[in-house]
């Protein structure tokens, strides 16, 4: 450190004076820490001492005489006399002085030391640079050599003697965040190793080791910490080994040469130099190769595949941080969350049960006026030269004084012209009594005293308010409900300040947010009426009306109005006089704000009976010139002056050595906020620089207050000589369980407090529960102080119920009686009564944070925060903390504003360290910790951080953090116990025990019966699609089967029977002709949606080969779709390629080449025009059971499958979907769908054919130009029956649902659809097809119209809601039974309930039963089970290269291990439920309906329980308005969350602890990372399902380029 050596005290003053001057601009932030370091270096350097101390050679183990070693050189080696002194004089840097304590920053760092043995390695965040990332720019700049001052965000900073340009670049590699540092971070966490290090390491024990050349103290960089902070500094260099990993610094970053290890230059690349002339896509793709290359530890190759960050997040959750309190937890069915029984060793009061104290008896004096207005008609009469008031300008000047007759006559003015002027004269505005808002700036005490005595003598009730800045004021609509609900419409102001009130365009006064309606009147004299001779203002003597109404934020924000009656005030008047002793004449420096508390009640009220002169100091004098109060007190001789902890640090960082200041005069120095634990260190830090100035110790009177109570106690001003009161050294976790324990064991987490003075003269004064009922609390126990007293607010104006609870609280004793009829009120601070009636108070009732059972105070969480060395992050010691109900407790949050040029590195590194040092002393997890840009949280109109309004932007998302860390692994301990599997034997016996069916019945249900309904010669005639073809052609030539349409609505092809027979043989001879290809072969067809597509497939029957359909490649982005194409062909080994001409070019183009390999192409033949031939014969199968053709289909899970469909199935299938959906030659359908696999194929190129109905073909992609296409396609062909996709649904709905008006007016009208189904093979979406019903209603849409189908890939359609068959029924099912396979049904709105719409009406022919996965039995209709199907067109297996018949027969012919042993049923792979509905069927019988949950393949098994993907990413969706898409997916044990963020980039880190609670609340479930993508990233197939697989896949190869990755603690 600069100032080793150097004992400060011995400087010249002047050099005293510069070094203060230079604290000063570090802390309100007009120098960098760097300019500062060079500045104060410079001036030190003639006075270090030089001390040329070797370290110890490596080797030898560091004895206890030997020198530190250099990362802890700064803690000094002087002695500890020089530290002490040079700490007093030491700038805090940016602290905030409420929280200031030499003491407790000992105690932080002490306690962060300890952490350095077992401390974590945490994953930093990955973030990708963008424009709203502060980042440092000397991160990226390298060292001036030339100056040996320290680069900021480097992390060489334990003294490495230069840096080399290679050290530099990695110093740049860790401080920076670049697009790609998820690569750089991720890939630098594995280094190799020169082979001397790990003998290097071996000789490592835990202390810390100096590198082998230590320079000199006198050599190193300067730096600006302070001597804890550099403990700080060590602690941040610890190491920690990860199995192979090599050394981990705190963040998990490797640690640098400096640290005794030689880095391998050629594989650190310094990112941000790879991606300045790069784009992303080629610096991601240099990362991912270097990544190949590099080893973990001793040689082992790091699984490329997985990115090192999250390896490293799961080295950290493998070490539990404390130990799980499953003990405390009963697995129960129902999974309530029990809160933990109560640990036997918890400290519990033991002493007797509290006597109420009172308070020395008023004394009654006997010129003490009847009125408090009585007081001042008195002294303006009398003393009208006296001084009453001083006003300061800007520079600290008096600015005028008004007089006591001044200060009479324009009251008495204002109030004349408040009662007579402000209206007709038969009707005035005001009337005794009303309430009227007093909206006065800080810096004009004058006028504001003019109307709180002018409303006064008026008799109307004055409501002093901040002056609003704008319309978005934090906490405005909270100050407009105070308005409301006093009743307030005319407001008080002055000229100049209603000039500055924000104005409409008109020039009218803004209507601010939540405010009544206001009238405002100027109080200037000028505009003021003098009165008539013989008018006099009526001073009644006090009595209990109400005199004025002060304003109270509460702990959510809400600001009420405490009532304060005429004879309080006064009666408080009184009381404060007899305390402070205050005389006639005085004169008071007055620093706080007059309008309220302690401002108002001395520098007002008090000082205007006792004719005292104040002085009135505003705050924005007090921000220009700190030392102002000081010097007033020094040039009036003041004898009281009222201030905050924060003046008495201000001054105390701006005195200067002016001999001419003296403090001698002060009789009373009244601490405002003296009952903040944390203000004794200020008060003490003061007594110690002034005393040299005439500061007497005994003068120092801390009080405590609230607006309900006044003042509660204040220290009486002090005997010189006597001793000084004794100070309580208290311990925390003794407060944490709120009994009182002075602290022996641990001195890290003591609290020390200051006592606040005796109770007020007159009052009575006892100490109640703080929660339930107001139970007498025992000795030494905290609780809430509760005052008994004339001389307090009377009760929330216009609340009353609100006021019962505080006003008129009558306490009891541990029986339960009432001590006594008095009421007594709730002053809101918590505390205790100390030997001698000294009355201590410990915190606030809205400080409070309850987490698991014990209490924590906000204030002392923010002053252990501090004390982590916040120079470099913490922005003038801006902190909030304030809990959130996440998961049935209190989480506490910490939200920081953060120094503009911190960098990312110290800004993690503080965050972490924050953690340790809370958990050591407070013995708490923090649940969140965010920090955002410098001056951007909500502020109080005294520049405070306006606490509730941070919470309620934090829980909706608008906080904006710059960097956030969430620790839910840590202090959410009050999960359930993971469920424990039971090992499942079922056997028949257990149907007749009853385990089996807990429901009522076995869960199956069929479709009606296939055979016998119809007698149409076709379907005897005709067991194939390619005899009914011809038939129709020659039955029915001219029948039109086909229409397709283009993006305008437009038939652009059709096809009769006849063309399409004719077609057909076209190819059909095309093929036979062609050599090489033979009956059988399979031939690939690729063509766009429409008509070709179904003459080719009828084409290759007619030829005798067997069809695959394959969508074709996207011409923009033919790298990611032409591999799909090819492995298509490939794996289904097709002789042949049929497509059109366009798309025969595209296969073989250059752009084609770079992604597949263009010259193995199997035969490809363009269909576009063909000669006019007919095959020598059309190819008749000899047996249906032979295979028609293959559906391909990629599943969710990125599985690629092709199932057979023979013949017969083939025909059964459209048999069946007739049936269902009646289906018949004059019917005509429209199809939205791709055409390609599944029942959309089906739909498009086989039912026609089957049925003869004509099909209208709307191909999906034509919608991207033209949305409204389908809609306004079925209201012009007048179409009853329509089959689209989710993807189509949810085009229309986005894109259209704002639109209807203008649909209607081009006459839209889709009153004629009669059913809409939608074709799937997932669970229905229920919330889209609704909110389609309800969008399109208005142009006709029936209600009952929107219906689901259901497929899987063993079998195409197993349910279709078709024309017969009752409504598709929702039920709503009890999620937390879902996830242990169970159902239950639960109401409507039930919490925890989730909606489920049944799939359609199962097909005929279609049987279903639900079985147990595991044991494959079948189950009851009460549980969940895999979806089991037997049915005439169920696929015949899959077709694979290598025929795994093992896995064909597990999924087409399976068993049921009893029951029915004989049927062979097919695995969907599907799990859903069967629950019997009160509707009948068209048999009559009672209908089943089949409810599908989710696939099997996908779900999730957390903590024993089985979660289905899609119920958390809605969850997850809903959480915050700029989250789009979302999917999750584990990895290893880890639930990984991932994102669209839809909104500004700004917004995704507010979204990572708005999807780590909705997961914990909903889903009971810690979201183990937290993924921010752009929109697009999630992978979704053309039935518009997610490809979570794929997605997964991306993630753990890092390639997703993510906006920020945040890894939950």
């Amino acid at each position: 450190m600069a100032d080793r050596g150097v004992d400060l005290s011995a400087l010249p003053v002047e050099v005293r004076e510069q070094l203060a001057e230079l604290d000063l601009e570090l802390s309100e932030g007009d120098i960098t820490q760097k300019g500062y370091e060079k500045k104060r270096a410079k001036l030190l350097a003639p006075y270090i001492v030089q001390t040329p101390t070797l370290a110890p050679p490596p080797d030898c183990d560091p004895g206890p005489s030997s020198a530190p070693p250099p990362s802890n050189a700064s803690s000094g080696s002087s002695s500890s006399q020089n530290r002490r002194t040079r700490r007093s004089h030491r700038s805090s840097g940016t602290r905030d002085e409420r929280y200031r304590s030499d003491i407790h920053t000992e105690a932080v760092q002490a306690a962060l030391a300890k952490h350095k043995e077992e401390k974590m390695a945490l994953p930093m965040p990955t973030k990708r640079r963008s424009t709203y990332v502060q980042s440092p720019i000397e991160t990226c700049t390298p060292p001036d050599s030339s100056s040996s001052s320290d680069d900021e965000g480097a992390v060489e900073e334990s003294g490495a003697q230069q840096q080399s340009p290679d050290s530099w670049m990695n110093s740049s590699i860790h401080g920076s965040s670049t697009s790609s540092s998820s690569a750089s971070s991720t890939m630098s966490h594995g280094e190799s190793r020169t082979p001397q290090a790990p003998q290097a390491q071996s000789q490592q024990g835990p202390a810390h080791v100096p590198p082998p050349q230590a320079p000199p103290p006198h050599a190193q960089p300067p730096h600006s910490l302070s001597q804890p902070s550099a403990l700080a500094e060590a602690f941040a260099h610890a190491r920690i080994e990860v199995p192979g990993a090599g050394a981990l610094g705190l963040d998990g970053t490797p640690l640098p040469m400096a640290q005794a290890r030689a880095r391998d230059s050629c594989v650190d690349l310094p990112s941000n130099m790879v991606v300045r002339g790069m784009s992303r896509g080629q610096s991601r793709s240099s990362m991912m190769e270097t990544a190949d290359v590099r080893r973990v530890g001793k040689g082992v190759p790091v699984s490329s595949r997985v990115s090192t960050k999250i390896q490293q997040l799961l080295n950290t959750l493998k070490r539990p941080k404390r130990p799980p309190l499953s003990e405390f937890f009963m697995d129960d069915q129902e999974e309530i969350v029990e809160v933990p029984r109560p640990d036997p060793n918890t400290p519990r009061p033991e002493g007797r049960q509290i006597i109420p104290v009172k308070g020395e008896p008023l004394g009654v004096v006997s010129n003490w006026p009847p009125a408090l207005q009585a007081a001042l008609a008195r002294w303006g009469a009398t003393q009208g030269k006296s001084p009453a008031l001083t006003a300061l300008d800007i520079t600290g000047k008096p600015l005028y004084t008004l007089t006591y007759g001044k200060l009479w006559s324009r009251s008495v003015k204002l109030a004349y012209t408040l009662l007579n002027k402000l209206g007709t004269k038969s009707e005035q505005v005001l009337k005794p009594g009303d309430r009227v808002a007093l909206v006065y700036p800080n810096s004009d005490p004058g006028m504001f005293w003019v109307a709180f005595y002018g409303c006064l003598l008026a008799e109307v009730i004055p409501v002093p308010i901040e002056v609003p800045l704008s319309r978005k004021d934090a906490g405005s609509s909270q100050v407009g409900f105070l308005l409301g609900s006093c009743g307030v419409s005319l407001a008080l102001t002055s000229e100049i300040c209603l000039k500055g009130l924000p104005k409409t365009p008109t020039g009218e006064i803004l209507q601010f947010k939540g405010w009544p309606r206001l009238k405002w009147v100027i109080t200037d004299s000028k505009y003021l009426t003098k009165p008539s001779k013989d008018w006099q203002p009526h001073i009644p003597t006090a009595n209990t009306d109400t005199a004025y109404i002060e304003y109270k934020a509460c702990k959510e924000g809400t600001v009420m109005g405490v009532a304060v009656s005429k004879v309080a005030m006064l009666t408080h008047c009184q009381a404060l006089t007899q305390a402070c002793n205050y005389c006639e004449g005085e004169t008071l420096v007055n620093v706080l704000d007059f309008k309220k508390d302690m401002g108002l009640w001395h520098g007002v009220l008090t000082s205007v009976m006792n004719r005292i002169h104040t002085i009135s100091v505003p705050y924005a004098v007090m921000k220009a010139c700190p030392l102002s109060w000081v010097q007033r007190v020094h040039i009036n001789k003041a004898r009281v002056a009222l201030v905050k902890c924060r003046d008495l640090h201000w001054a105390m960082m701006a005195h200067k050595e002016q001999r001419d200041i003296s403090l001698a005069s002060l009789r009373m120095l009244i601490v405002a906020d003296g009952a903040n634990p944390w203000s004794v260190s200020s008060c003490d830090a003061f007594l110690n620089v002034f005393q040299a100035y005439g500061l007497k110790p005994e003068v120092i009177c801390p009080c405590a207050t609230s607006p309900e109570s006044m003042t509660v106690a204040i220290r009486r001003p002090g005997v010189s000589g006597a001793a000084l009161p004794a100070r309580a050294v208290l311990s925390m976790t003794g407060l944490s369980h709120g009994v009182i324990r002075v602290n022996t064991e641990d001195k890290n987490s003591a609290l020390t407090v200051q006592d606040v003075g005796h109770v007020m003269p007159g009052a009575l004064m006892c100490i109640v529960r703080p929660d339930g009922p107001p139970m007498l609390c025992k000795t030494d126990e905290i609780g809430e102080i509760v005052v008994n007293s004339r001389a307090g607010g009377t009760l929330y104006y216009g609340l009353s119920g609100v006021t019962k609870n505080t006003f008129e609280v009558i306490p009891v004793n541990a029986s339960g009686v009432p001590i006594g009829e008095i009421p007594f009120v709730r002053s809101g601070l918590l505390g205790f009564v100390g030997p001698g009636s000294l009355i201590f108070v410990v915190g606030k009732i809205e400080g409070l944070l309850t987490v698991s059972g014990r209490r924590h105070n906000a204030d002392d969480l923010v002053a252990t925060a501090l004390a982590v060395e916040p120079v470099k992050t913490v922005y003038r010691g801006r902190i909030a903390v304030f809990s959130v109900t996440v998961f049935y407790d209190e989480r506490i949050v910490i939200v920081a504003e953060q120094r503009p040029e911190a960098s990312e590195e110290d800004s993690f590194q503080w965050m972490s360290r924050v953690l340790q040092a809370i958990d050591s002393i407070h013995q708490v997890g923090l649940f969140c910790l965010a920090l955002v840009p410098a001056n951007t949280l909500p502020k109080t109109p005294l520049g405070g951080i306006h606490i509730s309004e941070t919470k309620q932007l934090f829980l909706e998302g608008s906080l904006h953090p710059c960097n956030i860390l969430m620790c839910p692994h840590t202090c959410v301990t009050n999960l359930p116990k993971p469920r424990q599997k039971q090992p499942v034997g079922v056997g028949p016996a257990s149907i007749m025990v009853g385990n089996l069916v807990a429901g009522k019945r076995i869960a199956q249900a069929a479709g009606r019966d296939l055979g016998m309904i119809e007698d149409q010669d076709l379907v005897r005639k005709h067991q194939f699609l390619t005899e009914a073809l011809q038939w129709r052609a020659q039955t029915d030539p001219e029948h039109v089967l086909y229409v397709l349409l283009n993006a305008k609505g437009v038939a652009v092809c059709t096809a009769t029977c006849l063309q399409l027979h004719k077609r057909a043989e076209k190819i059909a001879a095309a093929l036979v002709e062609r050599s090489g290809i033979n009956t059988g072969e399979n031939i690939v067809l690729l063509y766009p949606p429409g008509i070709d597509l179904i003459a080719a497939f009828y084409g290759c029957l007619y030829a005798g080969c067997i069809p695959v359909t394959v969508r074709p490649p996207h011409p923009q982005n033919l790298s990611a779709t032409l591999p799909t194409v090819r492995m298509i062909i490939d794996v289904s080994k097709a002789a042949c390629i049929l497509t059109t001409l366009v798309l025969m070019k595209t296969l073989r183009s250059k752009e084609a080449a770079a992604s597949v390999n263009i010259k193995t192409w199997p035969i490809i033949i363009d269909t576009d025009d063909l000669p006019r031939k007919r095959p020598p014969s059309i190819y008749k199968p000899p047996s249906a059971d032979m295979i028609a053709y293959m559906d391909f289909s990629v599943s969710t899970t990125g599985m690629l499958t092709g199932v057979k469909i023979s013949h017969a199935a083939m025909s059964a299938l459209c048999r069946s979907v007739k049936l269902q959906c009646e289906l018949y030659s004059s019917r005509q359908i429209a199809i939205c769908l791709d055409p390609y696999c599944g029942l959309g194929f089906v739909l498009w190129c086989l039912a026609s054919v089957y049925s003869g109905h004509q099909s209208i073909l709307i191909p999906p992609t034509e919608l991207e130009s033209s949305l409204a296409l389908w809609l306004s396609s079925l209201s012009l062909y007048r179409i009853r029956d329509t089959f689209c996709s989710y993807s189509v649904m949810e085009l229309c709905t986005k894109g259209l649902g704002g639109q209807t008006e203008m649909l209607k007016a081009r006459g839209v009208n889709l009153s004629c659809v009669r059913s809409c189904v939608v074709i799937a093979e997932e669970r229905p979406r229920l919330a889209l097809t609704q909110s389609f019903s309800k969008l399109f209603k208005d142009l006709g849409l029936s209600s009952r119209a929107v219906s689901s189908a259901f497929g899987s890939r063993v079998n195409l359609a197993i349910c279709l809601q078709g024309t017969t068959g009752p409504d598709p029924s929702t039920v709503y099912v009890d999620m937390k039974s879902l996830r242990h396979d169970r159902v239950r049904l639960v109401e409507r709105g039930a919490p925890q309930s989730l909606s489920l719409m049944e799939s359609g009406t199962i097909l005929p022919g279609v049987r279903v039963v639900i079985v147990n996965p595991e044991t494959r039995g079948p189950l009851g209709d009460s549980h969940l089970g895999e979806i089991w199907v037997n049915s005439p067109h169920t696929a015949t297996g899959y077709y694979t290269i290598y025929g795994e018949e093992s896995l064909q027969a597990d999924h087409f012919n399976t068993k049921l291990s009893f029951g029915d042993p004989h049927t062979l049923w097919a695995r969907t792979g599907y799990l859903g439920f069967v629950k019997r509905t009160e509707l009948t069927d068209s048999s009559g019988e009672r209908h089943d309906a089949l409810f599908v949950v989710g696939s099997l393949d996908e779900t999730l098994e957390l903590r024993g329980l089985r979660y289905h993907p899609i119920d958390i990413e809605t969850s997850v969706s809903r959480a915050h308005r700029s989250i789009g898409e979302s999917a999750v997916f584990t990895w290893t044990n880890l639930l990984v969350v991932v994102s669209e963020l839809c909104g500004s980039e700004q917004d995704a880190l507010d979204l990572v602890p708005l999807v780590t609670n909705v997961v914990l609340e909903e889903h009971h479930l810690i979201v183990g990372v937290v993924v921010i993508v752009d929109p697009g990233v999630i992978p979704i197939n053309s039935r518009g399902e997610k490809q979570r697989m794929h997605l997964r896949d991306s993630f753990l190869a890092d390639q997703l380029d993510p906006i920020y990755v945040a890894y939950n603690m």
